[in-house]
């Protein structure tokens, strides 16, 4: 029997995921007599005409059943005679792309629903993109729906033309793509006649003997969950062994501190163990007291940065956009410390993969930024050592989830400052775009300012005559709204003023007060 293996489903929405995995454990009898009745007496009052809704299996929400769509994840576990699953059932609309993230970060292997009357849509692209991001490495792109374009070889065909762009851009490499009908059953649990034209086998046959490699990591480590303290005679420290194999009499380091001590003993499940191995939750106890705590990390035979700076890929899920300087809580491995974003690099077009630059960051946008922690933490590039390349985002205030997202690049020079401060992080600390406005009169831009003042903005009102230009550049570059009489703006020194700063960023109230163009 081949091992374990955890998939994610994932597409548009409506494209069909539910139903394909109802669809599997129905077909495969994997259902308990009274799973298998109560399905079919759901599906009478359902919305295919008392056919069985294979989504019901999947879909317990009440609004889920009503809207048709799957809103959270819907994790299942089942064995077939060749091999055990765990499947995550992950929604498909934009709205709920923050679920879709949760699941697929468990995940070994993507099946990837498209609806074959429509093809590659934006959202497959984004959750193909987020996937790879969250370390999968090994996709089915299921073209569901055959039954709707008449198991067309044709139209088949060219969506396979679109997945094969799609994967040679972001440079996947173990790719199968099979065509099907979820709700008919054509290529679920075996081949049928009707996509005859088609070779490749069914999917779930496929399921049950594709090999999924796992990362193989330098050496051993073991973020460090607890300390245990039973009684004054021992003191063990737990959590689960993520790379390579521990003994006793071994020499271990512990990060941040970098102290070596040996291996006194080690316990799996209560019980004492000359050794352990990945995957296993284990206590070890040293041969001499050091100061060891949550969240730092025990290593052997491996190098792992310990530092405050980083460059990271995240997927942005929180409703409000990201401005520049906030601080959050950064969540590595067991270390929870407080980080800033410091800038955001480029944001990754979901549909071209072009990287482009910006100054905020909205929901379910994916961009690389660079961030910078409070303290020197253990952490390290996700393609060398993945539980120490992971990293959740929380908002210290509502603490919600914000973003996730992958290490990059892992700066080890230890409490390395703050890089250059750009006009880009000031007008976005300040959460306003610096604008510099001509006003009719200074009574006008001192109203105009009180007016700025009432809704949060910084502002400032030139009154002199001397450097005009100068001045409003420097209070631009600071992230200001600068307010400036009509009289102290000649032609001159606005056409001085227009080659320093961007055009866009000049307004001219003159003849009314526009205030919403400044709010933004």
């Amino acid at each position: 029997m081949n091992g374990l293996l955890k998939f994610i489903t994932c597409g548009s929405v409506d494209d069909g995921k539910s139903t394909l995995i109802g669809h599997i454990l129905y077909d495969a009898k994997l259902l308990y007599a009274d799973q298998e009745r109560a399905l079919e007496l759901d599906s009478k009052v359902g919305s295919r005409g008392g056919k069985i809704d294979y989504s019901l299996l999947l879909d317990g929400l009440m609004a889920e059943r009503e809207q048709g769509i799957t809103i959270d994840v819907a994790y299942r576990y089942f064995t077939t005679d060749r091999r055990s699953f765990i499947v995550a059932d992950t929604p498909g609309h934009e709205e709920y792309t923050r679920n879709m993230a949760v699941g697929a970060s468990f995940a070994q292997l993507a099946v990837i629903l498209i609806d074959a009357a429509q093809g590659v849509l934006v959202q497959t692209c984004r959750h193909a993109r987020i996937c790879d991001l969250m370390g999968i490495r090994h996709f089915v792109f299921a073209v569901n729906k055959m039954d709707l374009v008449d198991y067309s070889e044709t139209v088949f065909r060219k969506i396979e033309e679109q997945i094969a762009a799609l994967t040679a851009e972001l440079g996947l490499r173990n790719v199968k793509i099979i065509p099907l009908s979820a709700t008919e059953g054509d290529n679920v649990t075996k081949e049928s006649d009707r996509l005859a034209w088609y070779h490749g086998g069914a999917l779930l046959p496929y399921l049950e003997t594709v090999q999924v490699d796992e990362q193989i990591e330098e050496g051993f480590y073991m973020p460090v969950q607890r300390v245990s303290r039973p009684d004054h005679t021992f003191r063990g420290f737990q959590g689960e062994i993520e790379a390579g194999t521990v003994s006793v009499g071994d020499t271990v380091v512990s990060l941040p501190s970098g102290e070596q001590a040996r291996v006194k003993s080690v316990y799996i499940a209560g019980r004492e163990a000359p050794s352990a191995v990945k995957g296993q939750p284990v206590t070890i106890q040293l041969d001499r007291e050091m100061d060891v705590s949550r969240g730092c990390v025990l290593v052997k035979d491996t190098k792992i940065p310990v530092t405050n700076q980083l460059e990271a890929a995240i997927l942005w899920m929180d409703d409000e956009p990201l401005a520049g300087n906030r601080e959050f809580f950064v969540q590595i491995g067991t270390r929870q410390t407080v980080g800033v974003i410091q800038r955001i690099l480029y944001t990754i077009d979901v549909n071209t993969g072009a990287h482009d630059p910006a100054q905020t960051l909205r929901k379910n946008e994916i961009a690389v930024c660079d961030i910078s922690l409070a303290e020197s933490v253990v952490l390290d590039q996700f393609s060398r050592h993945r539980t120490l390349g992971e990293l959740l985002i929380v908002d210290r205030v509502s603490n919600a989830t914000s973003a996730c997202g992958v290490i990059e690049r892992a700066e080890v020079a230890r409490n390395r400052q703050l890089r250059t401060v750009t006009p880009a992080m000031r007008a976005a600390q300040k959460k306003q775009t610096p604008y510099v406005v001509r006003t009719a009169s200074l009574k006008a831009a001192k109203k105009l300012e009180q007016e700025l003042f009432l809704y949060g903005r910084h502002t400032m009102v030139l009154t002199s005559e001397k450097d005009v230009a100068a001045t409003a550049k420097l209070l631009h570059d600071a992230g200001l709204i600068t307010l400036i009489p009509s009289d102290l703006l000649t032609v001159d020194t606005l056409r001085e003023l227009l080659s320093v700063i961007p055009e866009a960023h000049f307004n001219d109230m003159r003849f009314g007060t526009r205030l919403g163009d400044l709010l933004l």
